[in-house]
């Protein structure tokens, strides 16, 4: 029924892919062009002329009518975004105190020093006489030195000096003063006039009062207290230049000596010094809170250091032997109980401040703080005191000899140099440190004691400081010591008022 059959098989071509065919073709490229040519460098020449020439290049004007290409929906979104996180952080800052008392300081400055001069008389030098007193002018520029003695003993009719270098002159010569004024007695004290630069006011040992105008060659004397009843007994530790109490512009001289009397002096033009006012610090007008024991009431207090105050002109300090120091006031009405001298004198002392133990050497008010001023003795103490308080606001022990002075810089609120009997001048910065200085100067050699110091009021950089060696060095000091501080004022300020409080 079924059978098997074969058939023949039938084949199709696939068309999907073609037989490449291949053609030979020729072909090239552009003719490249060649020459040769020769070059010779060209001769230059400059020249000048007093002014470079101004390139000018023609800048597009400006369209103020075309509107800067910014999306200002998109800024005003991320600004309204942004804001109250700035605000919020800005708030914090202004409440911080992270960085109080920080300072930046782009140079770092040492605390250096330098001496720029040694200036010395060698006459006063070969008699070993000592400085006494430095005082600079009103420009700055000139240094006047006293030429006397600070040692025991009766030496009134020595001879002494004045000298004055001009530091701002050339050719200036150390051992050769430009001024050299002859005095009869031994100086203890001098100062130059706060607007004659010429003009030089001394106390002697033997109690007299002296100017002198050193552009005078022949006869520099212009002025002299003489001796009389109303003139100082003993010697003159201090003179100052002040306005007349009288409330008019004349500058009068006044002086302070260990007879207990600080006395007021006018020029009347014809070579006297005329006693106009005085004062005087008897034992039975002080004030209450001063405690004596076994003083007669009669006696007076030696005035050796006092100092007025820079921002009240009635208010002054006055450093006695006894290491008291008293507040004093020029407006006082109350009489001296003194019967001797044609001016009647008034007990100006009001108030009594925790005393030193001995004489107080120096008295310096604060230029820059109604309340505050230093005080430095015999018993080696800095005290810092605060006007409104007795016991100091703070106590340094410098050294285990004398003090001779203390000086407040006249730019820095918390710098103050001291003057030691161990031949060292000592700077301290409150701002660093109470307790160390920031300076420790080797002003002489073999020790020999540092009697004066004065801050120059125009350039602060310098500091003058005269010895028992007879010769006045003239320090340059950094700027780390003559530049203020953002906070000093302000400091200062928190020193007196945690005092008060």
């Amino acid at each position: 029924m079924f059978t098997d059959e074969v058939q023949e098989a039938v084949s199709v071509d696939s068309r999907w892919r073609k037989v490449p065919e291949l053609r030979d073709a020729v072909c090239q490229t552009t003719a490249v062009r060649r020459a040769e040519a020769s070059v010779q460098s060209r001769r230059s020449a400059r020249n000048g002329t007093q002014t470079d020439p101004v390139e000018c290049r023609e800048l597009p004007a400006f369209n103020g009518s075309a509107e800067p290409s910014i999306d200002s929906p998109r800024l005003a979104r991320f600004l309204r975004q942004v804001e109250p996180m700035v605000s919020k952080e800005l708030i914090k800052n202004i409440k911080s105190h992270a960085f109080d008392g920080f300072e930046v300081h782009w140079i770092d400055h040492p605390h250096t020093v330098s001496c720029l001069h040694t200036l010395y008389y060698p006459e006063a030098q070969k008699r070993k006489l000592h400085v006494t007193g430095v005082s600079w002018n009103v420009t700055g520029s000139v240094i006047a030195c006293a030429y006397g003695r600070l040692e025991d003993g009766d030496w009134s009719t020595e001879k002494s000096y004045v000298c004055s270098w001009n530091l701002d002159r050339r050719g200036l010569n150390p051992g050769r003063p430009n001024t050299v004024i002859d005095v009869s007695s031994a100086i203890m004290c001098l100062a130059f006039h706060p607007v004659e630069p010429c003009l030089i006011a001394g106390g002697l040992y033997n109690g007299e009062v002296l100017v002198w105008n050193s552009s005078k060659t022949d006869d520099p004397l212009i002025a002299r207290s003489g001796m009389s009843e109303d003139t100082h007994r003993e010697p003159v530790y201090q003179v100052h230049w002040i306005q007349s109490l009288s409330r008019s512009n004349r500058i009068n001289v006044l002086s302070a000596s260990t007879d207990g009397k600080i006395l007021i002096w006018q020029m009347d033009g014809r070579g006297r010094l005329v006693l106009q006012d005085g004062f005087a610090l008897i034992v039975q007008q002080m004030p209450r809170n001063l405690k004596l024991h076994k003083a007669r009431e009669d006696s007076l207090f030696g005035v050796t250091s006092l100092s007025f105050s820079h921002l009240d002109k009635t208010v002054f300090i006055a450093g006695v032997e006894g290491g008291y120091v008293l507040k004093c006031s020029t407006e006082v009405l109350t009489r001296a109980a003194l019967s001797s001298g044609t001016v009647p004198l008034k007990a100006p002392a009001q108030f009594t401040f925790s005393p030193h133990y001995g004489p107080v050497h120096a008295v310096d008010c604060s230029p820059f703080h109604r309340n505050l001023f230093l005080t430095a003795g015999t018993d080696g103490h800095v005290h810092l005191y605060s006007m409104l308080q007795a016991e100091p606001i703070l106590s340094l022990q410098l050294c285990q000899s004398y003090l001779f002075s203390v000086s407040w810089s006249f730019v820095r609120p918390l710098v103050f140099a001291a003057a030691t009997g161990e031949g060292t001048v000592l700077i301290f910065d409150l701002g660093h440190s109470s307790l160390c200085p920031a300076v420790s100067i080797e002003q002489t050699t073999e020790r020999k004691p540092v009697y004066c110091l004065a801050f120059n009021p125009k350039q602060p950089e310098l500091l003058a400081a005269g010895n028992a060696e007879g010769s006045v060095k003239i320090w340059q000091l950094s700027a780390e010591l003559t530049k203020e501080g953002p906070r000093e004022i302000s400091l200062l300020e928190q020193l007196a008022t945690e005092a008060a409080e």
